[in-house]
Parts: structure tokens; C-alpha cells; sequence
């Protein structure tokens, strides 16, 4: 088996089993794609002043286990706000859109009591317990089944992630993006935000489907280290819309927020 995310294949990636969801055997968890489009921004004409604020990525279907192309574009330039564009496509197919909003970095001599925390620290992963993806147990998953929850990324949990409801947890990648190519600190923010409605489920796994039809980080500053910290929770309406927010952390405290729009619906 592959020891990476994805490999590659002349320009397109082809996902290994350490990228698949819980949802269908044939289809990627949403994280690994992110991380991967986030890499693309980041590789695209970098401008040292400016950082990455805000990504979207609007999940059309399901990402497929078959090789994926992304094109990106430069959709808004500037000297202090550029915006870029994403597609990711399969066959031809329209899977993902995404964007990238990039603005000119905060100056560093700010007044007096202008900077603010985004929340309180989390207690850190040294802290916390290591355990497999509860919603995948949940499901009867054998624990050697390669998946991004499983086999792609290493977790460890502040709350007992077998209780419903909101929840606390820190997480890191245990494979490459692609050969020798580790994820950066934003890729693996990306791929951890897509994690939240998983980790904070309100409905039971084996007789509900909770899938974000997307998602959107918003950052106070960029993550720095290996751990991603998630403080997530999930909010359903009956007759409403569902939504999963997250609080995003690294090793010196909460970095930003991510949002996930739900489709919910009985198995």
C-alpha cells in the first residue's frame, strides 16, 4: 500500500486508501482534498507579505478515488488583498471549487490593547488521549482499515469522542501529501477543519449521514507546528439547516474558526 495521501500521475493526483471517508468506500474524506488545494495556493506565485486569511471550498460531490486535476487562477490581484481560484476535477467532472483570499500582514506596531485572543487555549495534545475516529467505530469499521481518519491522520482527544455533542481534540498528519512532500501548517489546518461535524456529531453515525457540502477557515494568523487543536461543535434545527463551527488551535493557542454547512438525513 501507498504510504502517502495521494501520488501522482504526469499532472493529476491519484488518492491512496489513507484519503478515503467514512462515508462511501469510494470516496474521499473531504480533508485530503482540502489539504491539497491548500498546498496549490500556497505554491502559486507566494508574496512573503501576505498571508492566507480565508479558504472556501465548496465540495460539488463527492471527491472520487480516481486521479484529480487542479487548475488555479488569479482572480483578484493587489498590493494588499489578492484572491485565488480553484477547480478540482475528475474526468472532466466539476468536483470542488475553492478560493483563497490572501491580505498584506497585520503591521507590528500596533497601539496599546488593539490585539484580542480568539478564545482560551486548549490544554495541549501532550494532555490528551490517543484513540482511533470514534464515528468510524461507530460504524463496525475494522481499526486496520486504511482511511483519513484511521490510517491518514493521528488523533488524540481531550472529551470522550464516543459521547455526542461538542467536543475537543488535537490531530496531525501520519503521511505525506504526496512523495516527499510533507503537508505544510496551513494544508494540515484544512485538513483538519473538514473533521468538525465528524468530531462533534449530534446524531448517531449508523443511522444518520451529516456531510458538509463545505467549508470555510477564517484566520487570525497563520498555524505554525505539526498539531492542529479542534474545538468543534454541531448545531441542528428540525426544519432548519445544520451547521458544524470549529475553533482552530495550534501549540500556542487558537488561530481562527471554520464553518461547515451539513446536508443531514437518515441513512
Amino acid at each position: 500500500m501507498d504510504d502517502t495521501l495521494f501520488t501522482t500521475d504526469a499532472s493529476s493526483f491519484v488518492p491512496t486508501a489513507h484519503a478515503r471517508g467514512p462515508w462511501d468506500p469510494q470516496a474521499l474524506h473531504g480533508g485530503a482534498p482540502a489539504a491539497l488545494i491548500t498546498d496549490a495556493f500556497e505554491a502559486h506565485d507566494p508574496d512573503p507579505g501576505m498571508g492566507i486569511a480565508r479558504l472556501t471550498f465548496e465540495l460539488l460531490r463527492p471527491v472520487p478515488m480516481s486521479p484529480l486535476d487542479i487548475s488555479i487562477e488569479v482572480v483578484r490581484a493587489g498590493r494588499r488583498v489578492q484572491e485565488l481560484g480553484a477547480e478540482m476535477r475528475s474526468e472532466g467532472r466539476l468536483i470542488c471549487r475553492a478560493g483563497a483570499l490572501r491580505v498584506a500582514s497585520v503591521p507590528g506596531d500596533l497601539p496599546a490593547g488593539a490585539a484580542a485572543e480568539i478564545g482560551e487555549r486548549m490544554p495541549g495534545p501532550e494532555d490528551a488521549g490517543e484513540l482511533g475516529f470514534a464515528l468510524e467505530a461507530a460504524a463496525g469499521a475494522d481499526p486496520a482499515y486504511a482511511s483519513f481518519g484511521a490510517t491518514g491522520m493521528q488523533m488524540r482527544w481531550i472529551d470522550d469522542p464516543r459521547t455526542l455533542g461538542p467536543c475537543r481534540c488535537w490531530m496531525r498528519p501520519r503521511r505525506e501529501l504526496v512523495p516527499g512532500r510533507e503537508l505544510s501548517p496551513l494544508a494540515r489546518a484544512a485538513a483538519v477543519a473538514d473533521f468538525g461535524n465528524g468530531v462533534s456529531a449530534t446524531l448517531p453515525f449508523e443511522r444518520f449521514l451529516f456531510i458538509n457540502a463545505d467549508l470555510t477557515l477564517h484566520l487570525a494568523r497563520l498555524p505554525r507546528g505539526e498539531w492542529i487543536g479542534l474545538d468543534a461543535r454541531t448545531i441542528l434545527h428540525e426544519g432548519g439547516m445544520g451547521v458544524a463551527e470549529s475553533v482552530l488551535h495550534d501549540r500556542d493557542g487558537p488561530i481562527g474558526r471554520a464553518f461547515q454547512t451539513l446536508v443531514v438525513a437518515p441513512r
